[in-house]
């Protein structure tokens, strides 16, 4: 094997020129799969976060059964009580791998400013609970602020938060106090006093001038109720998220809750969705690439095979089996991926030390600010990467080899 791997390489330094292009080729490739994948991943890794940290909705919900269905209509009848919602808290936080186990009620209703109402919809949490929570995250999202303003406390109920465009519809700034009315769960209509602790921006446009984030005090306080719709649970690690899903339902059976599960990936509809799209993208890339590496190898060993075909009559006549001189091209062109990976694998290092040092930014669409751009090294992708360009730069050899391994002997020595 030293002995093809010497006559390979000589012969790939003798057409040095063609062999740095077919190089070049398959490093620019390796590079683009390899940065856009790692561009890929900062993008699902950053709505990840931003889903489970950012908006506070954890690893896992816990829903009274029937609520995502039948308790869009008549949400009420669907709620967790008091007790349950202290008996699931009880058993989740048995388990080391549970972090937070926090309810929420979602609360609908009309805003006033004391001279004009619009319609709110919104979120009572507990303050103390959510905070932690956004603390977990890490990266380019555990570096935002996400409000202007105070923080939500546990103390202060009637401290809330607004969306900037329903602050700025109301003309309501920090410090400002405004009413919020809703119906009861009894059906009566009840109104609170409440001021202005911090103004954030939506993750969704065309919710921004319609969300309020309460504590989870006021919210029952408006709806005259101590139950919860739903409880968010954080884990410690995010691939424990299915597991842990399947020890609770199997607990909460044993326990006679009548609750489903659901996981963020189930929730979060839109993070399925872009990923899906850059799947897509992902895929057209490596195609793209697929074929440059393709035809850069094809040419270059159909050139080598036209140059050489007395060589490899030569070597036929010498007692070389045409099998042999298949193994030869293709070993030539798996050092040619060899290489290439090797040089693709300093391009991406390089790609990746630019966007470090350039520090662009960006707005993406699920966050109203300007965040920077980065590009993670994926150690998965590149592997893969690596291992599927050699074999396809010797793939991309063998129909050309073979073709000329089947070149009658006389012939391969009489070619001019």
């Amino acid at each position: 094997m030293i002995t093809w791997m010497k006559i390979a390489i000589r012969n790939i330094v003798k057409n040095r020129r063609r062999s740095l292009f077919t190089i070049l080729a398959i490093a620019v490739g390796y590079a683009a799969v390899n940065v856009f994948g790692g561009f890929t991943e900062y993008i699902f890794k950053s709505l990840q976060d931003s889903f489970i940290y950012a908006q506070g909705n954890g690893h896992l919900t816990i829903f009274k059964k029937g609520f995502l269905t039948q308790g869009k209509l008549d949400p009420f009848q669907f709620m967790l009580s008091e007790a349950e919602t202290e008996l699931i808290r009880e058993l989740c936080r048995k388990d080391p791998r549970v972090m937070v186990v926090t309810p929420q009620l979602m609360i609908t209703g009309l805003i006033s400013n004391g001279s004009v109402s619009t319609i709110f919809v919104g979120v009572g949490r507990v303050p103390s609970d959510l905070t932690f929570v956004r603390s977990r995250a890490t990266g380019m999202i555990g570096r935002l602020k996400l409000y202007e303003g105070r923080n939500l406390v546990d103390e202060v109920p009637h401290g809330v938060g607004l969306s900037a465009g329903l602050a700025k519809k109301l003309d309501l700034d920090q410090g400002s106090e405004a009413i919020a009315m809703s119906p009861t769960i009894h059906g009566q209509i009840n109104a609170l006093d409440m001021q202005v602790f911090q103004v954030f921006h939506s993750p969704y446009e065309e919710l921004d001038d319609k969300l309020l984030m309460a504590p989870l005090d006021f919210a029952q306080s408006l709806y005259d109720t101590t139950s919860a719709d739903r409880i968010t649970v954080l884990l410690t690690e995010d691939r424990s998220t299915l597991p842990m899903k399947e020890h609770f339902e199997r607990i909460f059976v044993d326990a006679g809750l009548d609750v489903e599960l659901m996981t963020w990936k189930d929730l979060s509809i839109f993070y399925v969705k872009v990923k899906d799209m850059f799947d897509i993208i992902f895929l057209f890339i490596f195609v793209i690439v697929f074929v440059i590496v393709v035809m850069s190898v094809v040419n270059t060993v159909s050139m080598a095979i036209m140059e050489r075909t007395q060589e490899i009559g030569t070597l036929r006549a010498l007692g070389l089996k045409r099998r042999g001189i298949v193994k030869l091209f293709a070993i030539e062109s798996s050092v040619l991926g060899l290489i290439g990976s090797l040089v693709g694998i300093v391009f991406t290092f390089v790609g990746w030390g630019l966007v470090k040092v350039i520090e662009p930014s960006w707005i993406p669409p699920n966050i109203p600010y300007r965040v920077p751009l980065e590009v993670h090294l994926v150690p998965g992708y590149m592997a893969v990467s690596f291992v599927f360009l050699i074999l396809l730069s010797v793939l991309s050899a063998i129909l050309p080899a073979r073709k000329a391994a089947l070149k009658g002997i006389v012939d391969a020595l009489g070619h001019v």
